[in-house]
């Protein structure tokens, strides 16, 4: 117990902490929940005193000039509440805004080993629903907290000043309202942590599904993914109603005790005034000194709540900023260009640890040859690129360019100079010519036009309706699978590569697109490294090498022609079999 309130008190000076650049709005918002207090108890003090010195004396003249007072103080009061709220307020959303910015950035730069354990859902859980739960924590939390308790005891101080035989009385059920705050405290405490947990599976489900909604609807899966779904939905409802069950229990329970209170203090105190033991004016104030003192009792048990799954969204948030599931960048090189040399020497890799995807991979390619690579899907031809690029470290052996391991160059400065294009394009909401710079503002237009007729792809942009501008859906999804590719093609020029690399590029094309974009990588080549991963051996007739991959194993290399000579080769078994196939497709 002790361990767990020692780690919310670290994590809560570590939220506080990320408040440090808005230091302003803090000391405001802690100036203000300090001044308040006085204005909130003074309007009590004010009716006791009309009712003492000027309704029960017939003072007129001093009764105006009290309820002047009391407008003013009143007024006061109200404005100052606003501020209060809104710069709290103010200082949570200036938080939050600053933490995703340093989240988002923090995720882009992670390893692409944490987004193959971490499903999509979560990753946004944390970026959207668990940072806007810390703004709770300075909206709603400790701010509001702290001036809640100067106020609780403001009013128990004054009340002892005005009558400490009516302030007795309160202690009579003072253990109660205590009581219930703490178990409620502790109760809705873990129906929250349930539905914050309900909230990540929902979200994760629904992304994994509606990305994959295609395959859904094929298999004609509607029904059975919407029974799974209601199961997660029945949960997420059941955790919020168990949370809503004890605010039905907490709130009556509450008003009874305030209401018994105000029952005692009335008949006890009814008997004090007769006895002169109590003046008129505190009777008439003590009320409205109740309702000063258990209000922020009533919601203060939730504030506390309100900051512990501030708390805990912070944990789960921290726990990604503290994460550093990074490549390591400690190379200084820095190339503006590469002759693009590449030499794998007895490179091992895993994805676990425990599997080798790759075993003792051996080739050289020379700056400006075509490397092709071929094999049976997970052979681990796009696990090569994924190296190559450092977006996962190799367990053995070295990987050179221009003679360096790879590992000395700085790593933004590797993958400027080396362009990659998928087989699944992956395109952004936005227009084409976004999607091609994808916003870099060192790329002009002229760059991009050029780039689009090498390819063979500005005749097709310039008849879409807006042309460059043309608004491009999520994923791409009104454009055909070729003019994505050609646009990712574009994409991959325009940032000048030394290293082109063509993963299954063409594998989605039409015949008439694959003999443009064939033709563009013709031109290229001429002085580019490239490699080429492709299924259709027509595409690399021409590649300088050609590696045969097979469970991860190199199992032969030579050029188109060499390897056709080898009658048992899998090059050549590979180009019967496709060879065949478009005979009978014929």
């Amino acid at each position: 117990m002790e361990s767990k309130k020692g780690t919310d008190w670290i994590l809560l000076r570590r939220v506080l902490a990320t408040a440090k650049p808005f230091k302003s709005l803090f000391i405001q918002s802690i100036v203000l929940a300090v001044v308040i207090t006085p204005f909130s108890i003074a309007q009590p003090f004010i009716v006791q005193q009309i009712v003492d010195n000027n309704i029960i004396n017939g003072q007129k003249d001093g009764m105006v000039m009290m309820a002047v007072l009391f407008m003013v103080v009143l007024l006061i009061n109200v404005v100052m509440k606003y501020y209060f709220i809104y710069i709290t307020a103010e200082l949570g959303q200036s938080v939050i805004k600053d933490m995703r910015v340093k989240v988002f950035r923090h995720i882009t730069n992670l390893r692409l080993r944490y987004f193959d354990k971490t499903p999509i859902g979560t990753s946004t859980t944390r970026t959207i629903n668990d940072i806007e739960a810390i703004n709770n924590v300075f909206a709603q939390g400790v701010i509001t907290i702290v001036a809640d308790f100067i106020t609780l005891f403001a009013v128990v101080g004054i009340m002892f000043y005005t009558s400490w035989r009516l302030t007795l009385i309160l202690f009579i059920t003072m253990p109660f309202m205590i009581l219930a705050s703490y178990i409620f405290k502790e109760k809705v405490k873990i129906s929250y942590q349930k539905v914050r947990t309900q909230i990540a599976n929902m979200n994760a489900f629904l992304q994994e599904r509606i990305t994959g909604m295609k395959t859904v609807q094929i298999f004609n899966a509607e029904e059975n993914q919407k029974d799974v779904f209601k199961k997660i939905n029945h949960s997420y409802t059941s955790a919020n109603l168990d949370s809503v069950f004890y605010y039905a229990v907490f709130f009556p329970v509450v008003e009874l005790v305030s209401a018994v209170s105000l029952a005692l203090m009335i008949w006890l105190g009814a008997k004090g005034f007769l006895q002169d033991h109590v003046s008129l004016g505190a009777l008439v104030a003590f009320p409205l000194y109740l309702n000063l003192l258990f209000r922020p009792i009533r919601f203060m048990a939730d504030k506390f709540n309100t900051m512990q799954m501030g708390l805990v969204a912070a944990e789960r948030v921290f726990k990604i900023l503290d994460s550093q599931d990074f490549i390591p960048d400690e190379g200084t090189i820095n190339p503006k260009k590469l002759d693009g040399k590449i030499a794998f020497s007895n490179v091992y890799f895993s994805y676990d640890d425990k599997n080798d995807v790759l075993k003792d991979i051996n080739f050289t390619l020379s700056p400006g040859q075509t490397l092709a690579l071929v094999g049976s899907t997970g052979s681990g031809k796009s696990t090569i690129i994924n190296i190559l690029s450092r977006f996962y470290d190799i367990h053995s052996g070295t990987i050179l360019i221009d003679d360096v391991d790879i590992k000395e160059y700085q790593l933004k400065a590797l993958r400027n100079r080396i362009a990659i294009v998928l087989q699944d394009v992956f395109l952004f909401e936005g227009n084409v010519f976004e999607n091609i710079t994808l916003r870099d503002k060192n790329i002009s237009f002229d760059k991009v036009k050029e780039a689009a007729i090498m390819i063979g792809a500005h005749e097709f942009i310039g008849r879409l309706p807006d042309g460059y501008d043309y608004k491009v859906s999520e994923r791409g999804s009104n454009l055909s699978v070729g003019q994505r590719q050609l646009i990712s093609f574009v994409r991959a020029l325009v940032f000048d590569p030394d290293i082109l690399i063509l993963d299954e590029a063409t594998s989605s094309i039409d015949t008439e697109t694959e003999a443009v974009i064939q033709y563009a990588i013709e031109k290229l080549i001429d002085h580019r490294t490239s490699i080429i991963i492709a299924h259709r051996l027509s595409t690399i007739k021409h590649a300088h090498n050609i590696i045969v991959l097979s469970n991860g194993k190199i199992m032969e290399q030579g050029t188109h022609d060499d390897l056709l000579t080898r009658q048992d080769g899998e090059y050549r078994k590979l180009y019967d079999m496709q060879f065949s196939e478009l005979t009978v497709a014929e």
